[in-house]
């Protein structure tokens, strides 16, 4: 049966929208400026020698425009993301508005210290309470984001290495990790050595064994591993890697699966990562403000960036902002300022709102939500590895075999469905990887009810629906698209799309 043709294509309250650029009018505009009394032109080269092509519209043409396109957004107040090593769920509005408060929100970075003591003191407190959970002695709060962190947890690495005399040149990383952990070793000068997975999912304890040598700086491993389990041989490892004089770092990506139950530093971590914006529910996504603070071991600590915040007595706080003294160890600053001041707000705001024993309960919702899926979906899909999971369920394509559907047409059904296809293709381990991470904040109706949907496209496929799952999805905006020649001939400036018409 087809859709309703309308004239405008419009679909009831969902509007066929125009870019803004074709919109816009010659004249027309939602401000009116007075006439400036600048006689002499001061920008000599820099000034405009032409239009610059932006749109003439009226206040209500932009309100409107932006309306409409945020119903095309999937959001995670919209409905649920199974999006597995995102850890994509519900922040509280309670953080918003603390985030926001007057004398936090309208902070500014070159405000001189004895005026911002109040946000220091925050910044103090929220670090203590990261090394708190983690087991770890000291923290750097300046990383922007987990693959920040992860540069700046090697680069400590390195800087450790250089100050003991050694020039080590190789970084191993399990063949399961996340792709920026290849990427940041390659980039701060390492070479990678993969380390190889069991059947299980998990590294090879004696490949690791047989890789360790005088010129291994560190590894890099995740835990809980991007299969979605908890790798058993961790302290037995960072053991074997600390007697050869490496150092142990920890992807903090999935710290949502063992927040209050394990601590990284009781496990022989040197150093890790916090996405602020995953673990304790900063905004995430859309490419939406990061935070990824790393924590070090003792030994690693005196190579840490600045700046870092003191507490002087009396509630006196300043910086340490320069590579000498106290921080004469230190690889020196990793980016301007000192953070993402309103991602520290949210994400203490969440830690205290939760306490201690809120922050364990994430955890234990969030990997029994995992199995709850795991086990609800195992007897018609393929699970990757044999018994229970952390917070990510994994599956393989096994199950399409001779089907003629892949793991991308199932993620694209499932956008008719009303629902954000999971993880695909990751990790590269598996094949057809189906990642699946529900998170803590999902009800069992919700949970449910993407089961029931999960289980009804694998009846419909191996049914022979082939053409169904091919012409997915048929419900959005927009039609299934050719993706690898608009990854290949992207259409990124109106002019060109005006050429192309």
């Amino acid at each position: 049966m087809s859709a309703k043709q309308t004239l405008m294509g419009h679909r009831g309250l969902d509007r066929e929208e125009k870019l803004i650029f074709e919109m816009g009018a010659e004249g027309r505009s939602g401000v009116d400026l007075p006439a400036t009394e600048l006689n002499e032109d001061c920008l000599g080269a820099a000034g405009r020698r032409g239009r610059i092509g932006l749109p003439g519209l009226s206040e209500p043409q932009v309100v409107r425009h932006f309306v409409r396109l945020s119903r095309k957004n999937y959001a995670i107040d919209n409905g649920f993301y199974p999006l597995g090593s995102c850890t994509m769920k519900h922040n509280p509005r309670l953080n918003e508005k603390l985030a926001r408060l007057p004398g936090l929100g309208d902070l500014h970075p070159l405000q001189p210290q004895s005026t911002v003591q109040g946000a220091l003191e925050l910044i103090d407190v929220l670090a203590h309470w990261l090394k708190t959970i983690t087991g770890m002695p000291a923290v750097a709060m300046s990383p922007a984001a987990g693959a920040h962190g992860e540069l700046c947890g090697v680069m400590a690495i390195r800087a450790a290495h250089e100050a003991a005399g050694e020039t080590r040149s190789t970084i191993l990383v399990p063949e399961s990790a996340h792709g920026t952990n290849p990427a940041t070793a390659a980039m701060c000068g390492f070479k990678v050595v993969a380390i190889p997975a069991t059947d299980q999912g998990l590294v090879d304890l004696s490949a690791f064994e047989a890789l360790l040598n005088d010129d291994v700086a560190g590894m890099m491993l995740t835990n809980p591993n991007t299969c979605g389990l908890f790798e058993p041989d961790i302290k037995r490892m960072a053991d074997m890697l600390h007697e050869a004089g490496g150092y142990f770092y920890c992807d903090g990506a999935n710290l949502n699966a063992i927040l209050g139950r394990t601590r990284p530093g009781d496990l022989g971590v040197d150093a890790m990562h916090i996405n602020l914006h995953k673990t304790f529910s900063t905004p995430h996504g859309g490419g939406g403000p990061g935070s990824g603070p790393v924590v070090f071991s003792e030994a690693l600590a005196p190579f840490a960036p600045v700046p870092w915040v003191v507490c002087e007595g009396e509630g006196v706080y300043r910086l340490i902002e320069h590579v000498n003294g106290e921080a004469d160890k230190s690889f020196g600053r990793l980016k301007s300022f000192h953070g993402q001041m309103g991602m520290f707000i949210r994400a203490l705001a969440y830690m205290m709102s939760h306490g201690a024993d809120g922050l364990r309960q994430v955890a234990e919702d969030a990997v029994l939500n995992a199995n709850y899926i795991l086990a609800n979906l195992k007897d018609v899909m393929s699970q990757a590895f044999p018994g229970t999971c952390m917070h990510e369920a994994l599956f393989t394509d096994e199950f399409l075999k001779g089907t003629g559907v892949t793991t991308l047409d199932i993620a694209k059904a499932l956008i008719d469905e009303g629902i954000h296809p999971m993880t695909v293709y990751f990790p590269l381990v598996v094949h057809g990887a189906m990642l699946i991470e529900p998170t803590e904040t999902e009800t069992r109706e919700e949970l449910d009810e993407f089961i029931a949907i999960m289980r009804h496209l694998v009846e419909r496929a191996k049914a022979g629906d082939e053409q169904m799952f091919h012409d997915a999805p048929e419900l959005t905006p927009r039609r299934r698209l050719d993706e690898t020649a608009a990854a290949r001939k992207p259409v990124l400036t109106y002019a060109e799309l005006e050429a192309a018409q």
